[in-house]
Parts: C-alpha cells; sequence; structure tokens
C-alpha cells in the first residue's frame, strides 16, 4: 500500500494544518480569480464593453456544465477523506474510479446538449441585442473544452482530499497562466476577438487537466486504481450523489441568479447595466479569495478527523476557520469600500460605467464581513456527509433568499432594489447558518457520542 500522507491531517496541530491547507488553496483560488479579472480587462480593452457582457452571458452554462464535476469531485472527496481517515483505503480507490466514470459520462452528454440548443439558450441567459452575436461565438468554443474542465475540477478536489494542497494549487495556477498568454496571443497578436479569447480558455483547460494526469500517474498520489474501480458502484455512487448535490444545487442557483440578474438588468437599464454586473461579479470571484481558499482548506481536516472520530479536532477547526475567515473577510470590505472608483477605471473607461459601478459595488460588499459563518457553516456539513442539512444552508443565501429579493426590490427600488437584496441575503443567511452550525456542535460534536459511534464500529 502506498504510504497514507493523509494521516498528517489527524495528527498536527489545527493552526497549523489550516494553514497548510489553506494558502496553497487561497494562492490557486487567486491566481485563478486574477485570470478572470485580467481575462475581463483584456477583453474589455481589446474587445469592447459588450464582451464583457457576451462572456457574462456565457459563464453559468458552461460553469454549469464544469460544476458538475467540482460537485462529483467534492462529493467524492468527502468520501474520500472519511475513508482514509477511517483507513478504507480500498473504498478510497473505489470512490475515486466511480467519480471518473461519472464525469465523464454526464460532462459530455450535457456539453452535447448544449451545443445543440445553442440559439435558444444564449438569449435564455440575458444574450440579447448586440451581446448575442459575440456570446454565441465565446459560447461554442468553450463548451468544447468544459469536459475536460470537469475532470480537472473534479481532480482538484481529490487532490486535496489526500491531503496534497500545493499540488491543488498548481493545478489552478496551470490554467491561469496558461490563459491570460493565450489572450494576448490570440486577442493581442493574431487579433482573434471573441474567438481568440474562447480559444485561449479552451486551451487553458487542457493544460490543467494535462498536469492533474500526470499528478494521478505519479508516484506522488497515494490513490492508485485499475480497471475494477471504474465499474459503477451504486452505494458509493449513491453517496458520491448525495454529497455532490449539494455543489451542483449551489451552482445550479448561480447560473439561475445570472439568468435572472442579466435578464432583470437588461430591462433597467440595457447593456450598459449588465456590464455593470459582469464586473461586479468578477470582483466577488476576487476579492473573495482568501475566504474559499480558507473553506477548501478546512474541508479536508474536518472531514478526516470526523471519520477518524476525533470532536475535539473538528471543533477547533470550526472555530480557527470562521474567525479566520471573518479576518479576511474584513480587509476585503475595507478596500472595496475605500477605492471602488479606481477598481472599476481598470475594466473600462467608459465614463457612465465608471459613474454607476461603485455605488452598486459598495452595496453588493456590504454585508461581507460576516459571510465567512455562512460558507464555513455550510461546509462543514458536506465534509461529514450531512448531505441534507449541507445543501439546504448552501442555498439559503442565493435561493432562499437572494432570487426572491430580486424579484421583489426592484419593483419597488429600480436598480437599487437588485444591489441592495445581495446584503440582505448575506445577513439573513448568516444568521440560518449560524443557528444551525451551533446546534450541530452542541448536540453530535460531543467526545462521547463519536466515542459511541466509533465502538459501535468495531467488531
Amino acid at each position: 500500500m502506498a504510504k497514507v500522507d493523509s494521516a498528517a491531517l489527524g495528527n498536527q496541530p489545527i493552526s497549523k494544518l489550516l494553514i497548510k491547507q489553506s494558502v496553497p488553496a487561497s494562492i490557486g483560488i487567486l491566481v485563478m480569480s486574477l485570470n478572470i479579472l485580467v481575462d475581463t480587462i483584456f477583453v474589455g480593452n481589446w474587445i469592447g464593453p459588450t464582451a464583457i457582457a457576451a462572456i457574462n452571458v456565457v459563464l453559468p452554462v458552461s460553469f454549469f456544465i464544469a460544476a458538475l464535476g467540482m460537485a462529483i469531485g467534492i462529493g467524492g472527496s468527502s468520501i474520500i477523506s472519511r475513508a482514509l481517515g477511517a483507513n478504507n483505503y480500498e473504498k478510497a480507490l473505489k470512490t475515486f474510479g466511480n467519480q471518473i466514470t461519472i464525469t465523464v459520462l454526464c460532462c459530455v452528454s450535457l456539453m452535447i446538449i448544449g451545443l445543440i440548443f445553442i440559439d435558444d439558450i444564449i438569449p435564455v441567459f440575458g444574450g440579447k441585442g448586440e451581446i448575442f452575436e459575440p456570446a454565441k461565438i465565446y459560447y461554442r468554443i468553450v463548451l468544447y473544452g468544459v469536459p475536460i474542465l470537469a475532470l480537472a475540477m473534479m481532480g482538484n478536489n481529490v487532490i486535496r482530499a489526500e491531503g496534497k494542497p500545493k499540488f491543488g494549487m498548481v493545478a489552478m495556477v496551470i490554467p491561469s497562466v496558461g490563459n491570460l498568454v493565450g489572450d494576448y496571443f490570440f486577442i493581442n497578436v493574431l487579433d482573434m476577438g471573441m474567438t481568440g479569447a474562447a480559444w485561449a480558455s479552451t486551451g487553458s483547460y487542457i493544460l490543467c487537466f494535462l498536469y492533474i494526469l500526470w499528478f494521478f500517474l505519479s508516484d506522488h498520489s497515494e490513490l492508485k486504481i485499475n480497471f475494477k474501480h471504474f465499474g459503477i458502484d451504486f452505494p458509493i455512487l449513491k453517496e458520491i450523489g448525495a454529497l455532490g448535490f449539494v455543489t451542483l444545487a449551489r451552482q445550479a442557483v448561480v447560473s439561475i441568479t445570472y439568468l435572472l440578474m442579466n435578464n432583470i438588468l437588461f430591462d433597467l437599464g440595457g447593456e450598459t447595466s449588465v456590464t455593470i454586473y459582469a464586473i461586479i461579479a468578477r470582483m466577488l470571484m476576487f476579492a473573495l479569495f482568501p475566504v474559499l481558499g480558507v473553506t477548501q482548506g478546512f474541508l479536508p481536516i474536518a472531514g478526516y478527523n470526523y471519520g477518524a472520530k476525533k470532536p475535539e479536532r473538528v471543533r477547533e477547526s470550526i472555530n480557527k476557520a470562521i474567525i479566520g475567515s471573518c479576518l479576511l473577510a474584513l480587509v476585503v470590505f475595507s478596500v472595496i469600500m475605500i477605492f471602488p472608483e479606481a477598481i472599476v477605471s481598470v475594466f473600462t473607461q467608459d465614463e457612465r460605467i465608471i459613474s454607476e459601478t461603485p455605488p452598486a459595488m459598495r452595496w453588493v460588499f456590504a454585508a461581507i464581513p460576516i459571510i465567512s459563518l455562512q460558507l464555513i457553516g455550510s461546509a462543514y456539513f458536506q465534509a461529514i456527509g450531512k448531505a441534507v442539512p449541507a445543501l439546504l444552508l448552501t442555498l439559503t443565501r442565493q435561493g432562499f433568499f437572494f432570487i426572491p429579493l430580486i424579484l421583489i426590490l426592484p419593483n419597488y427600488f429600480g436598480e437599487l432594489g437588485v444591489w441592495i437584496s445581495f446584503p440582505l441575503a448575506d445577513v439573513i443567511s448568516t444568521i440560518v447558518t449560524g443557528f444551525f452550525l451551533n446546534r450541530e456542535i452542541r448536540l453530535h460534536l460531543k467526545p462521547s457520542e463519536m466515542e459511541k459511534a466509533a465502538s459501535v464500529q468495531k467488531p
């Protein structure tokens, strides 16, 4: 059997583990977010502001398919982390094999459907007027690479479940750098416009996949699967599906949010309002990188120690993850509140967009300092394999609160109603998550409870 390096998740100090797991994850997300940010800057300055809106229309479709890979990755990784913690190595291997099989089958099927109905899908997601043609060009090419991206996202989560965050970080850095180099070459040098931007993205997905494939074929990975592990194991598949559905549902809600936002804002302010939202959405992806990094770093630590029946370490990981991510979110909040005009001017020189985006951005980021509790809380239930509460808490922020708010408030406050929906949804969802997380800790993270569970499992 391979050396189980993942055992460090159950032995090393929690603070050290959180730093070890979160810093590489944060760097990876930072580079990936910078990629999206700089990509938007390149597109906005070299092609035009309409191109920014066009990419924003395509993202929910391509991201949803790619997120299927992430969902399978996170769902399976929760099983793998707990299996490694319980020394059930064969279950970890079988889970990984099933992840690969189902990712390929599902994502290729969705890609084909997405290409067949291209002319119907783009307008639904806000690709109207001048936005339609550039969105169609970008959509078609990017969709070719989405199954590859899905496999890469799935594999990256498995790498982290093994306790190898540095390799996961590199896997995120490679496509980001590749995309930026591709943008410069295809858009600026070859003057290929939206076609160049799309091929730069697709090429970066391929680079990421090749690196992750190398990792699992190398001696760095503990998970050495063979053909028997690819066969569908329905109990494992059911567990992957239940846990992965949390992530998939979250991305589905994100895609619905993009659909509604693009259409509502197009009706309220045309292409300009859609572009404003596209810029703010990019800043949300970028600015929250440290918080998302802590969340990703927290997942394998909580999952492994829960599987190893170490409740004290689980509680400590929850507390330290929340405190650390809240402090980081406060820094993000301060920068956004002080420098919104300077931030927007990097994306475009359009005077109307520069003047109208900062007030909207301030509203969107108003409750960011407290959102860490909501992210860590919902992630905890996913890490320990409790799919239903994980799903419900994941959907509270955007599904249960934000979407109803953006459907109601614009009727009374116009475009302002869209922007104030963000902090309202953040505050309400954080309160709800805090209540359920606190109850879970009090009821089910007692040493006696987990020792009893451990004794039941012993022969």
